[in-house]
């Protein structure tokens, strides 16, 4: 049975590039054939703004592994692959928090990570990462302008939002975009 009313969205996309780290999401929340809010803002700033975090489904669910993975961060010193490694197993184990449904991806000057209910901890090989339904078109699109063009963090992650916002009818133009 197809289920109209399932809550469709986003388009996450992190990079770091040439000394930057850029984190960057559009903002359409969508409700089966409804777009429901234009300008949701799906990215934070973590742990004295040394952390950016952006998220994937659930909004509700989002904000209670925001909260988690801050408190993670405060316990370790802000050591941010423990505190994704240790959010994950909680999330993968706990009754509750299992139950949550929505991606992380979580980035500090060093290491950039998904985090997923399933217990990843996902480290990628090109400094690039993107979630949520309009993910693998700015992915791709990260990609290849990080490969063969001069542009700087920023604007990739702002073109490659504006590509896939091109492609997927569940990823608005109302970006927020976030520097390390």
């Amino acid at each position: 049975m197809k289920d109209d009313n399932k809550i469709r969205s986003t388009t996450v996309l992190c990079l770091r590039h040439n000394g930057s780290v850029v984190i960057g999401a559009d903002g359409q929340v969508s409700l089966g054939n409804t777009v429901l809010k234009h300008g949701a803002k799906k990215i934070r700033r973590l742990y004295h703004d040394k952390v950016l975090a952006g998220f994937a489904g659930s909004t509700s669910d989002a904000f209670a592994l925001f909260q988690k993975f801050e408190g993670k961060l405060e316990e370790y010193n802000g050591n941010m692959q423990r505190a994704a490694i240790e959010l994950s197993k909680d999330w993968r184990t706990d009754k509750i928090l299992r139950r949550l449904e929505a991606m992380l991806i979580v980035a500090n000057e060093e290491k950039l990570f998904i985090l997923s209910g399933s217990g990843d901890v996902i480290e990628p090989d090109e400094d690039i990462l993107a979630i949520g339904s309009g993910g693998p078109y700015a992915h791709a699109s990260a990609l290849a302008l990080k490969r063969h063009s001069d542009l700087d963090a920023r604007t990739i992650v702002e073109k490659s939002l504006q590509i896939a916002s091109d492609i997927c009818i569940y990823t608005n133009q109302k970006f927020t975009i976030e520097v390390l």
